[in-house]
Protein backbone atom coordinates (compact mmCIF):
# COMPACT_ATOMS: atom_id res chain seq x y z
CA UNK A 1 0.00 0.00 0.00
CA UNK A 2 1.53 3.40 -0.76
CA UNK A 3 2.27 5.95 1.93
CA UNK A 4 0.80 9.06 1.31
CA UNK A 5 2.59 12.44 2.15
CA UNK A 6 1.37 16.08 1.52
CA UNK A 7 2.90 17.09 -1.96
CA UNK A 8 5.23 20.18 0.02
CA UNK A 9 6.33 17.77 2.46
CA UNK A 10 7.65 15.23 0.11
CA UNK A 11 9.56 18.24 -1.98
CA UNK A 12 11.09 19.82 1.90
CA UNK A 13 12.08 16.31 3.16
CA UNK A 14 13.81 15.62 -0.74
CA UNK A 15 15.26 18.82 -0.41
CA UNK A 16 16.91 18.69 2.66
CA UNK A 17 18.15 15.28 2.47
CA UNK A 18 22.20 15.48 2.27
CA UNK A 19 23.63 13.84 -0.87
CA UNK A 20 24.52 10.27 0.27
CA UNK A 21 20.82 9.96 1.01
CA UNK A 22 18.76 11.56 -1.70
CA UNK A 23 20.93 9.48 -3.95
CA UNK A 24 22.80 6.17 -3.99
CA UNK A 25 24.39 5.10 -7.19
CA UNK A 26 27.95 4.97 -7.25
CA UNK A 27 28.95 7.93 -8.20
CA UNK A 28 30.61 7.87 -11.66
CA UNK A 29 33.28 10.43 -12.84
CA UNK A 30 31.53 12.75 -15.85
CA UNK A 31 33.94 13.05 -18.88
CA UNK A 32 34.33 16.34 -20.45
CA UNK A 33 33.70 18.97 -17.30
CA UNK A 34 35.51 21.97 -17.94
CA UNK A 35 38.25 22.93 -14.82
CA UNK A 36 39.21 26.15 -13.26
CA UNK A 37 42.57 26.39 -11.78
CA UNK A 38 41.83 25.49 -8.69
CA UNK A 39 40.89 21.82 -10.63
CA UNK A 40 37.25 22.53 -9.36
CA UNK A 41 34.66 22.48 -12.21
CA UNK A 42 34.25 25.63 -13.92
CA UNK A 43 30.67 26.72 -14.19
CA UNK A 44 31.32 29.53 -16.47
CA UNK A 45 33.14 27.73 -19.09
CA UNK A 46 31.50 27.89 -23.03
CA UNK A 47 28.52 25.38 -23.26
CA UNK A 48 29.72 22.17 -25.07
CA UNK A 49 28.55 21.78 -28.47
CA UNK A 50 27.23 18.86 -30.19
CA UNK A 51 28.69 17.18 -33.91
CA UNK A 52 26.10 19.69 -35.46
CA UNK A 53 26.92 22.86 -33.74
CA UNK A 54 23.67 23.04 -31.35
CA UNK A 55 24.24 23.46 -27.62
CA UNK A 56 24.20 20.10 -25.93
CA UNK A 57 21.69 20.13 -23.48
CA UNK A 58 22.61 16.65 -22.32
CA UNK A 59 23.50 16.02 -18.83
CA UNK A 60 21.70 15.88 -15.44
CA UNK A 61 20.39 19.09 -14.02
CA UNK A 62 19.13 19.53 -10.35
CA UNK A 63 17.47 22.06 -8.44
CA UNK A 64 19.46 25.66 -6.85
CA UNK A 65 18.95 27.45 -4.06
CA UNK A 66 17.41 30.15 -6.05
CA UNK A 67 16.08 32.07 -2.82
CA UNK A 68 18.79 34.58 -3.22
CA UNK A 69 19.03 34.80 -6.88
CA UNK A 70 17.60 38.52 -8.71
CA UNK A 71 16.54 39.52 -5.05
CA UNK A 72 15.66 42.89 -7.12
CA UNK A 73 13.29 41.10 -9.74
CA UNK A 74 14.11 39.90 -12.77
CA UNK A 75 16.33 41.57 -15.61
CA UNK A 76 14.51 44.80 -17.85
CA UNK A 77 12.49 42.26 -20.51
CA UNK A 78 13.17 39.11 -19.11
CA UNK A 79 10.36 37.14 -17.57
CA UNK A 80 10.07 36.50 -14.01
CA UNK A 81 11.95 33.86 -12.12
CA UNK A 82 10.19 31.06 -10.15
CA UNK A 83 11.69 30.53 -7.22
CA UNK A 84 9.99 27.41 -5.64
CA UNK A 85 7.20 25.29 -6.29
CA UNK A 86 4.50 28.09 -6.10
CA UNK A 87 4.34 29.86 -10.03
CA UNK A 88 1.93 32.48 -8.32
CA UNK A 89 4.83 33.73 -6.15
CA UNK A 90 6.76 34.81 -9.24
CA UNK A 91 4.43 37.52 -10.42
CA UNK A 92 3.56 40.23 -8.41
CA UNK A 93 0.39 40.89 -9.70
CA UNK A 94 -0.65 37.45 -9.42
CA UNK A 95 -1.63 35.17 -12.11
CA UNK A 96 -3.69 35.97 -14.99
CA UNK A 97 -6.34 33.14 -14.03
CA UNK A 98 -9.92 32.58 -14.25
CA UNK A 99 -12.69 32.87 -11.26
CA UNK A 100 -13.25 28.97 -11.39
CA UNK A 101 -9.23 28.16 -11.95
CA UNK A 102 -8.52 30.36 -8.94
CA UNK A 103 -11.25 28.18 -6.82
CA UNK A 104 -9.81 25.39 -7.96
CA UNK A 105 -6.26 26.27 -7.25
CA UNK A 106 -7.24 27.37 -3.71
CA UNK A 107 -9.11 24.47 -2.83
CA UNK A 108 -5.82 22.33 -3.82
CA UNK A 109 -3.93 24.10 -1.86
CA UNK A 110 -5.83 24.21 1.29
CA UNK A 111 -6.03 20.23 1.16
CA UNK A 112 -2.10 20.27 1.11
CA UNK A 113 -1.44 18.41 -2.32
CA UNK A 114 -4.37 15.53 -1.45
CA UNK A 115 -4.47 15.23 -4.97
CA UNK A 116 -1.51 16.07 -6.17
CA UNK A 117 -0.04 13.61 -8.94
CA UNK A 118 3.47 13.37 -7.48
CA UNK A 119 1.73 12.52 -4.03
CA UNK A 120 -0.56 9.50 -5.89
CA UNK A 121 1.98 8.01 -7.70
CA UNK A 122 0.49 9.31 -11.13
CA UNK A 123 2.11 11.55 -13.88
CA UNK A 124 3.10 15.20 -13.03
CA UNK A 125 2.61 18.25 -15.21
CA UNK A 126 5.45 19.10 -17.34
CA UNK A 127 6.28 22.44 -15.51
CA UNK A 128 5.99 20.42 -12.21
CA UNK A 129 9.22 18.60 -13.57
CA UNK A 130 10.83 21.89 -14.27
CA UNK A 131 10.12 22.78 -10.22
CA UNK A 132 10.75 19.96 -8.66
CA UNK A 133 13.24 19.29 -6.33
CA UNK A 134 14.54 16.57 -7.72
CA UNK A 135 16.74 16.19 -10.76
CA UNK A 136 15.73 15.49 -14.19
CA UNK A 137 18.59 14.32 -17.20
CA UNK A 138 18.39 15.43 -20.82
CA UNK A 139 19.70 12.97 -23.87
CA UNK A 140 19.99 14.68 -26.86
CA UNK A 141 20.10 13.30 -30.38
CA UNK A 142 19.58 14.72 -33.78
CA UNK A 143 15.93 13.55 -34.26
CA UNK A 144 14.52 13.69 -30.37
CA UNK A 145 15.21 14.65 -27.55
CA UNK A 146 14.58 12.79 -24.02
CA UNK A 147 13.68 14.30 -21.07
CA UNK A 148 13.68 12.43 -18.33
CA UNK A 149 12.50 13.09 -14.55
CA UNK A 150 13.82 11.50 -11.89
CA UNK A 151 10.42 11.44 -9.96
CA UNK A 152 8.24 8.58 -10.56
CA UNK A 153 10.73 8.11 -13.88
CA UNK A 154 8.67 10.64 -15.80
CA UNK A 155 9.34 10.60 -19.47
CA UNK A 156 8.54 13.57 -22.18
CA UNK A 157 9.99 13.11 -25.71
CA UNK A 158 10.64 16.00 -28.21
CA UNK A 159 10.61 15.38 -31.70
CA UNK A 160 13.04 16.83 -33.84
CA UNK A 161 12.67 15.13 -36.88
CA UNK A 162 10.59 18.25 -38.13
CA UNK A 163 6.73 17.12 -37.76
CA UNK A 164 4.25 19.56 -37.04
CA UNK A 165 2.72 19.83 -34.00
CA UNK A 166 -0.90 17.97 -34.35
CA UNK A 167 -4.43 20.08 -34.29
CA UNK A 168 -5.82 19.97 -30.70
CA UNK A 169 -7.60 17.15 -29.90
CA UNK A 170 -6.79 14.88 -32.91
CA UNK A 171 -4.95 12.95 -31.03
CA UNK A 172 -5.98 11.45 -27.50
CA UNK A 173 -4.93 13.70 -24.69
CA UNK A 174 -1.52 12.57 -22.83
CA UNK A 175 -0.34 13.33 -19.26
CA UNK A 176 3.06 15.29 -20.77
CA UNK A 177 1.14 16.35 -23.73
CA UNK A 178 3.01 16.28 -27.45
CA UNK A 179 5.97 18.04 -27.80
CA UNK A 180 7.96 19.07 -31.33
CA UNK A 181 10.71 20.95 -30.84
CA UNK A 182 13.11 22.79 -32.83
CA UNK A 183 16.07 25.31 -33.01
CA UNK A 184 16.06 28.70 -33.07
CA UNK A 185 19.89 29.60 -33.02
CA UNK A 186 21.18 28.28 -29.47
CA UNK A 187 17.50 28.06 -27.88
CA UNK A 188 15.80 24.86 -28.17
CA UNK A 189 11.85 25.94 -28.81
CA UNK A 190 9.78 22.97 -27.73
CA UNK A 191 5.88 23.32 -28.36
CA UNK A 192 3.40 20.85 -27.11
CA UNK A 193 -0.35 20.44 -27.14
CA UNK A 194 -2.78 17.83 -26.60
CA UNK A 195 -2.74 17.69 -22.71
CA UNK A 196 -4.67 15.77 -20.16
CA UNK A 197 -5.78 18.58 -18.34
CA UNK A 198 -8.79 19.58 -16.30
CA UNK A 199 -12.24 19.58 -17.14
CA UNK A 200 -13.90 23.14 -15.74
CA UNK A 201 -17.20 22.22 -16.74
CA UNK A 202 -17.12 19.06 -14.22
CA UNK A 203 -14.35 20.27 -11.55
CA UNK A 204 -16.68 20.63 -8.80
CA UNK A 205 -18.29 16.69 -9.66
CA UNK A 206 -18.42 14.99 -5.83
CA UNK A 207 -17.73 11.95 -7.90
CA UNK A 208 -15.00 12.74 -10.12
CA UNK A 209 -12.64 9.97 -9.53
CA UNK A 210 -9.08 10.60 -8.56
CA UNK A 211 -7.71 10.48 -11.33
CA UNK A 212 -9.21 13.15 -12.62
CA UNK A 213 -8.56 15.43 -9.53
CA UNK A 214 -5.10 14.84 -9.72
CA UNK A 215 -5.03 15.86 -13.56
CA UNK A 216 -3.75 19.47 -14.56
CA UNK A 217 -1.41 20.31 -12.34
CA UNK A 218 0.75 23.16 -13.51
CA UNK A 219 2.59 23.75 -10.21
CA UNK A 220 2.96 22.15 -6.16
CA UNK A 221 -0.02 24.43 -5.17
CA UNK A 222 -2.20 23.34 -7.73
CA UNK A 223 -2.35 25.74 -10.45
CA UNK A 224 -4.62 23.85 -12.96
CA UNK A 225 -4.41 23.77 -17.01
CA UNK A 226 -6.92 22.40 -18.86
CA UNK A 227 -7.03 20.23 -22.23
CA UNK A 228 -6.75 23.69 -23.94
CA UNK A 229 -3.27 24.03 -23.08
CA UNK A 230 -0.66 25.11 -25.71
CA UNK A 231 2.91 24.98 -23.38
CA UNK A 232 6.13 26.80 -25.18
CA UNK A 233 9.31 25.87 -23.97
CA UNK A 234 12.86 27.70 -24.36
CA UNK A 235 15.40 26.11 -23.02
CA UNK A 236 19.15 28.05 -23.07
CA UNK A 237 22.59 26.84 -22.21
CA UNK A 238 24.29 30.12 -21.44
CA UNK A 239 27.10 28.29 -20.03
CA UNK A 240 28.43 25.09 -18.76
CA UNK A 241 26.95 25.16 -15.52
CA UNK A 242 23.55 26.73 -16.16
CA UNK A 243 20.34 25.89 -18.24
CA UNK A 244 17.68 28.69 -18.99
CA UNK A 245 14.11 27.42 -19.19
CA UNK A 246 11.30 29.84 -19.91
CA UNK A 247 8.11 28.36 -20.58
CA UNK A 248 4.76 30.29 -21.87
CA UNK A 249 1.38 29.24 -21.07
CA UNK A 250 -1.31 29.65 -23.28
CA UNK A 251 -4.54 28.11 -22.24
CA UNK A 252 -7.66 30.34 -22.59
CA UNK A 253 -10.05 28.60 -20.76
CA UNK A 254 -7.56 28.55 -17.34
CA UNK A 255 -6.57 32.01 -17.58
CA UNK A 256 -7.44 35.36 -18.98
CA UNK A 257 -4.17 35.76 -21.11
CA UNK A 258 -0.81 33.79 -21.91
CA UNK A 259 2.37 34.44 -19.37
CA UNK A 260 5.67 33.54 -19.39
CA UNK A 261 7.96 32.66 -16.34
CA UNK A 262 11.47 31.28 -15.74
CA UNK A 263 12.91 28.52 -14.07
CA UNK A 264 17.27 27.69 -13.55
CA UNK A 265 18.49 24.57 -13.57
CA UNK A 266 22.47 23.46 -12.35
CA UNK A 267 24.36 20.94 -14.03
CA UNK A 268 25.21 17.87 -11.99
CA UNK A 269 29.38 17.61 -12.33
CA UNK A 270 29.99 14.79 -9.45
CA UNK A 271 29.46 11.85 -11.63
CA UNK A 272 26.10 11.51 -9.08
CA UNK A 273 23.27 9.57 -11.44
CA UNK A 274 19.61 9.81 -11.01
CA UNK A 275 18.25 7.12 -8.71
CA UNK A 276 15.82 4.41 -9.55
CA UNK A 277 11.90 6.02 -8.04
CA UNK A 278 9.25 3.89 -8.31
CA UNK A 279 6.19 5.58 -6.91
CA UNK A 280 4.00 1.84 -6.30
CA UNK A 281 6.80 1.27 -3.34
CA UNK A 282 8.27 4.61 -3.18
CA UNK A 283 11.31 2.66 -2.71
CA UNK A 284 14.29 3.53 -0.62
CA UNK A 285 12.46 7.09 0.01
CA UNK A 286 10.13 5.76 2.16
CA UNK A 287 12.24 4.40 4.29
CA UNK A 288 13.92 7.24 5.56
CA UNK A 289 10.60 9.25 6.18
CA UNK A 290 7.85 6.70 7.62
CA UNK A 291 6.86 3.32 8.69
CA UNK A 292 5.34 0.78 6.27
CA UNK A 293 1.82 0.03 6.95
Amino acid sequence: MKVWFPATLVAAIMAALPPSLAAQWPLHPQPGVPKGADGKPNLNAPAARTADGHPDLSGVWDIISARNLEPNGPPPGRPPLVKGGDILGAFKDGLPIQPWAAKLREKRTDSQGLFDPDGNCMPQGPVEYHIDPQPFKIVQTPRQILYISESNYGLRTFYMDGRRLPEMGSVPPYWHGYSVGRWDGDTLVVESNNFHGVDPDNVDAKDLPDIFRSAGWLDHKGAPYTEALTLTERFRRPNFGTLEIEVTVDDAKAYTRPFTFRIIRLIVTDGSEMVEYICHENQNFLKLTAPRR
